[in-house]
């Protein structure tokens, strides 16, 4: 259940549409690509994610990623769509759940609902950003399966200089909190680390009483 959501994918670098257009800090050309490692309490991975721009068009652009275990086994692979949307971007609110929780259940009968994450160009300290929000429901005769993910509180904290295996970069740190529920209630906060041109660079993930539960750097970048 700790990974019941990859809050890394949330806040990516993508598409192909204008950066000047359509995103300050996301790279929106089709050919990107980048990858997100993710860890869990020791500096050793537990999952790599590896991104690439898909599809593109003037105002969308399709976001195809593999999710690959600590042993390198390919354990899920889907895409999501991003769009331009007033000065900035609107990211699929099916991004707020595990990679390939949809096609998990693709034989059966699902419901999706929510809210798209929405992430602006003019990212000031002090900004607060719109909520974001997934439901969804399974249908498993007899029964309904419900699953829940929500982000809150989101604002700008501030900026810092970042430095990971991908190289160092002047970033915008974003915070939030974030519930998710599928039978267990998970509840916690996150700071998000992005840079321009770049998307995301870094996230710590933290349980209700601030203890760290995970985090993710950005490993490799290419366009």
């Amino acid at each position: 259940m700790k990974n019941l959501f990859f809050i890394v994918i949330l806040l990516l670098s993508a598409s192909g549409f204008s950066q000047e257009v359509c995103s300050v800090y996301y790279p929106l050309q089709k050919g990107t690509s980048f990858q997100i490692t993710s860890y869990e309490k020791v500096n050793k991975p537990t999952a790599v994610v590896d991104y690439s721009v898909s599809d593109a068009g003037t105002d969308w652009a399709m976001l195809a990623y593999e999710v690959k275990d600590k042993k390198g086994k390919v354990i899920a692979n889907s895409e999501y769509e991003i769009r331009c949307q007033d000065d900035g971007i609107a990211i699929d609110f099916k991004s707020l759940g595990a990679p390939g929780i949809l096609e998990q259940y693709e034989d059966m009968e699902i419901e999706v609902s929510g809210t798209n994450l929405i992430i602006p160009n003019d990212l000031l300290e002090g900004l607060e950003l719109p909520d974001s929000n997934m439901h969804m429901t399974i249908h498993v005769n007899p029964i309904k399966l419900n699953m829940d993910v929500n982000i809150t509180n989101r604002k700008v904290s501030g900026r810092e200089t970042i430095t990971t295996p991908a190289g160092t970069f002047d970033c915008v740190v974003l915070s939030y909190n974030f519930e998710s529920k599928m039978g267990i209630k998970i509840r916690g906060t996150a700071k998000q680390w992005l840079a321009e041109g770049v998307g995301m660079v870094k996230q710590e993930d933290y349980n209700k009483k601030g203890k760290m539960m995970s985090w993710s750097e950005l490993t490799a970048f290419s366009k």
